[in-house]
């Protein structure tokens, strides 16, 4: 069982940057792929940005050069550094941990479905 608390959500000028943490209880994040996701008002939950292995990164293309994902398994903390925010990017935002990756992790990286363990959310709010 891995329980994470996200943290860094708050109110920030378009423009601004925020960088999101998200606290791990695993004894290590070094065999779980590290996503976060959002969900802005009245909207689905999507995946922005996703890490496997200690490099391996993708992300949405609206948040590319834009947001940037990292993983630190000596300190069990995944961040997404958010850099020229937008209102666009208002929403909850979301850590999760999937084991693996698996063979389709190509296919199936940006998955709600692929994510077991999930964080309860923190807001950031672009105006």
């Amino acid at each position: 069982q891995v329980q994470l608390v996200e943290s860094g959500g708050e109110p920030v000028q378009a423009g601004g940057s925020l960088r999101l943490s998200c606290a791990a209880s695993a004894d290590t994040l070094s065999r779980y792929c590290m996503g976060w996701f959002r969900q802005g008002p009245g909207k689905d939950r999507e995946g922005v940005a996703v890490i496997a292995g200690v490099s391996v990164t993708s992300y949405k293309d609206s948040v590319k050069g834009r947001f940037t994902i990292s993983k630190d398994d000596a300190k069990n903390t995944p961040y997404l550094q958010m850099n020229s925010l937008n209102a666009e990017d208002t929403a909850t935002y979301y850590c999760a941990a999937a084991e693996g990756p698996s063979s389709n992790w190509a296919r199936v990286r940006f998955h709600e479905s692929t994510y077991k363990y999930w964080g309860q959310g923190t807001q950031v709010t672009v105006s």
